[in-house]
């Protein structure tokens, strides 16, 4: 055991114990049960690098109204070391974080005060070939900014999401470091239907939240014009009443998640990145929903990798083994998230076997011991 930690140090890939076949490599994933400042930048070590020069640190700064985004303060000894950038990317639905300034204003009003900010698309957008093995992307659309870092840390808040079923590191990147263009080509073709339209409040909130303008409030209930829609999914989010659902009938999941995938693949490439999820106030919805639910469990821990599809597998084992499912997320939202991570494995970003280390005493656990710990 002393001799894989050693290993992981080093490489962040170790020989896996004898339950995988001899020469077959796993990732290594760092864990802590309890979510401080101290044990993210703990974490942050224990990767074995040293970033230099211009960091791009990856977050997410919560939607106006939004409850469940990160405590900003847990990142404060790890920007005191790195001295980074916050960096994010504008959305395409309509509010405060559409636009550049407002979502500096937001961040600064959620407490993001203590690095400097940068709003990677405020300039405009920088476009990348997809690569030759690609389903789906010919392009790859980000911020012009991306490239102005040398290397970036993706901070990422794990949770559920109604589109990809879980959101991780691969979606921080993917559709997080998209610009607002790229962030559209992805939700391409997922139309929503809308049920129960009688029962319609008449807030509004679909209607103003909308970036196509494509939903219209009638008599009957609210109307839905596919030939404006970006395929969001907002209107999923904002509705108080969930009429709007997943047009299953036509929506192609899979390309989803695998678009997700080919974007975050790009950037990688173009980058060197280091990753940290934390698996706090675990709600079924993102950070981008002004009116999420509240966590369906408790706070469950905090990972560091080198491999972006180690870390998010990892999460994903954790948080439904502590909710007592085999797929958490299968059961919120119905949709195959395993997947990304198994096509992000294929296109060679990473893998999904892993070594799990206690931060604290840096012993191999179990995802059941992990687990636990934080009972």
């Amino acid at each position: 055991m002393l001799a894989l930690v050693a290993l992981s140090v080093m490489t962040g890939y170790a020989q896996k114990a004898t339950t995988e076949p001899q020469g077959e490599k796993a990732a290594v994933v760092y864990f802590c049960s309890e979510i401080t400042p101290e044990n993210i930048l703990k974490l942050y070590n224990a990767l074995g690098v040293n970033l230099q020069g211009n960091v791009g640190l990856k977050v997410h700064f919560g939607e106006p109204g939004n409850q469940n985004f990160l405590n900003p303060d847990l990142l404060k000894p790890l920007v005191g070391k790195v001295r980074p950038t916050f960096v994010e990317s504008n959305v395409v639905y309509v509010g405060p974080r559409r636009y550049t300034d407002s979502h500096i204003q937001v961040a600064k009003d959620h407490g993001f005060t203590f690095a400097p900010i940068d709003i990677q698309d405020a300039d405009g957008e920088t476009v990348f070939p997809g690569d030759k093995n690609f389903k789906h992307c010919k392009t790859v659309r980000v911020g012009s900014h991306f490239g102005n870092y040398d290397s970036y840390i993706i901070y990422s808040h794990f949770k559920g999401h109604g589109s990809s079923g879980f959101g991780g590191a691969i979606k921080n990147v993917g559709m997080g470091m998209a610009s607002p263009g790229g962030k559209m080509a992805i939700h391409s073709n997922i139309y929503p239907v809308i049920s129960e339209q009688e029962k319609c409040i008449q807030c509004n909130r679909c209607v103003q939240n909308c970036p196509g303008n494509a939903i219209t409030i009638t008599e009957m209930g609210p109307v839905l014009d596919t030939t404006k829609c970006v395929g969001c999914a907002k209107c999923l989010a904002e509705c108080p009443l969930r009429l709007f659902k997943q047009n299953h009938a036509n929506y192609n999941e899979l390309a989803f998640l695998e678009k997700l995938v080919e974007y975050t693949k790009v950037m990688m490439d173009q980058k060197p990145m280091y990753y940290i999820n934390v698996m706090a106030n675990i709600s079924a919805s993102c950070d981008c929903s002004a009116k999420a639910p509240k966590p369906f469990i408790g706070d469950v821990g905090a990972v560091a990798s080198l491999d972006i599809v180690a870390i998010d597998q990892v999460c994903h084992d954790l948080v439904s083994a502590a909710a007592g499912e085999d797929d958490v997320f299968k059961k919120l939202h119905n949709v195959d998230s395993q997947a990304q991570l198994d096509y992000a494995e294929q296109l060679g970003m990473g893998t999904t076997k892993y070594i799990l280390i206690d931060v604290a005493t840096g012993k191999q656990i179990t995802i059941q011991q992990a687990v636990k710990q934080t009972k």
